[in-house]
């Protein structure tokens, strides 16, 4: 199904009838959606649930234009209160994690509580490995000058493919300002102004959002619990799929 914001098209999905009880599942940055169907076919009889392909992945093109993270959340919004998800249970992974910071507190919505799986959000401070990297890449790109007009393309992917990270190189090139937008944007000061209670599950070795963040996340948001699962990265619900369901199952069953 697909839900219309302005110029994007929103793919999406629903599972379930219950319409008392509504869950919200934002995945991750990328293709993500159907690593849920497990999670989906646990929840799917007592809950009402729905989830989205973001603009540039699945089911949902990228507009014309660049887009930053309220851009996306803009469109999360007017979709629950045009379809009436209304007072959702959030299941949100890693971005998807950004825009339920900003629904709760920049945006004010009524969220009844909120799974953060492995969420980003927090900014990493920059090390003096990563501002070396960072000059280094952009005297490697000036000196695309001296190279005949025929290499200057392969050279430059290729300086991409060295010092870009796995997610930039993995989108198209319209994506990549927004991609940055994305990451720039550190969600940190939002999260004293959340209003609803939020579980944080993090994999213990997870190193694209690490526990430090999670312990950050959880000292910043008045009312959260933070529940780590040994051995697992940051797919952890895919890692230890059945543990995650039991914690989600719990936790939701007082709901």
């Amino acid at each position: 199904m697909y839900y219309k914001h302005q110029d994007i098209k929103l793919y999406y999905e629903k599972y379930g009838n219950n319409k008392e009880n509504k869950i919200l599942i934002l995945p991750g940055w990328g293709n993500t959606r159907q690593t849920f169907y497990n999670l989906i076919n646990q929840f799917k009889e007592y809950y009402e649930i729905y989830i989205v392909d973001y603009p540039g992945f699945g089911k949902t093109k990228f507009p014309n234009k660049n887009l930053t993270i309220y851009d996306y959340t803009e469109v999360i919004i007017d979709m629950i209160k045009d379809l009436k998800i209304n007072n959702p249970i959030i299941i949100a992974h890693s971005f998807g994690g950004r825009i339920s910071i900003l629904l709760n507190s920049f945006y004010n919505i009524q969220i009844d509580r909120m799974i953060f799986i492995d969420t980003a959000g927090i900014k990493p401070k920059r090390t003096i490995t990563g501002i070396f990297k960072t000059l280094l890449y952009k005297f490697l790109k000036k000196l695309k000058v001296f190279l005949p007009k025929k290499y200057k393309k392969l050279y430059l992917k290729k300086l991409l493919n060295k010092f870009g990270s796995t997610d930039y190189n993995a989108i198209p090139d319209t994506m990549k300002n927004t991609f940055k937008n994305i990451v720039n944007e550190d969600l940190k000061m939002y999260l004293p102004k959340m209003k609803s209670e939020v579980l944080l599950i993090y994999g213990e070795n997870d190193l694209d959002t690490p526990l430090k963040d999670a312990k950050i996340m959880h000292k910043k948001i008045k009312n959260s619990y933070l529940i780590i699962i040994p051995g697992c990265g940051h797919f952890s619900y895919i890692e230890q799929s059945y543990t995650i369901y039991k914690i989600i199952y719990e936790y939701l069953k007082n709901c």
